[in-house]
């Protein structure tokens, strides 16, 4: 067993050292809730961003690394719309740029019928809490100089779906010819 000199009587000094000057404390200042955890607590209206793994399957026609990024950014939150669309989430007058006129009304016609069937208007959440779909993962195949296929998995909830799509250049930019839900 070790001694311990005895304190009772004596006077024990400690030098503290403070390892950043004292602020003075004004709320919202990062002091003032130093020790408290930040909770926002009211319910989520928008999907959760993660990051978007994407990969380039097999490419046919070669394209400038800095444009192949750009188309398949394009394709990612083109396809985010769609899932969100397509389950009533999202209007569909948003992609009207970017969709061929077919695939638009099937489109159309998607988000009505889960509409219908949840009893709400298409594009409007209005469940509490719902149950939101995301895409995790994008693979695209440039199968022309103006054709890209592209296929996602997307998460709803602990559910995977998978969609694949089919962009072409038309009046010069980016559109969605073909889908198809699986």
């Amino acid at each position: 067993m070790m001694s311990t000199p005895d304190t009772t009587h004596a006077e024990v000094h400690a030098e503290v050292i403070h390892l950043r000057p004292a602020a003075a404390h004004v709320p919202g200042s990062p002091a003032s809730v130093q020790g408290a955890l930040a909770l926002d607590l009211t319910p989520r209206t928008a999907p959760p961003r993660p990051r978007l793994r994407s990969a380039r399957a097999s490419d046919v026609v070669a394209l400038a690394r800095a444009e192949r990024s750009h188309v398949d950014a394009f394709v990612g939150r083109y396809l985010q719309a769609l899932v969100e669309i397509a389950s009533g989430d999202r209007p569909v007058s948003q992609v009207l740029r970017h969709t061929a006129p077919e695939v638009y009304e099937d489109l159309t016609s998607r988000a009505r019928t889960v509409a219908a069937a949840a009893g709400t208007t298409p594009g409007r959440t209005s469940r509490p809490n719902p149950t939101r779909p995301v895409v995790v993962g994008v693979r695209t195949a440039l199968i022309r100089d103006d054709a890209v296929e592209a296929s996602a998995h997307v998460r709803y909830g602990r559910r995977s779906r998978a969609v694949a799509a089919r962009f072409e250049i038309r009046r010069d930019r980016w559109q969605c010819v073909a889908i198809a839900w699986g």
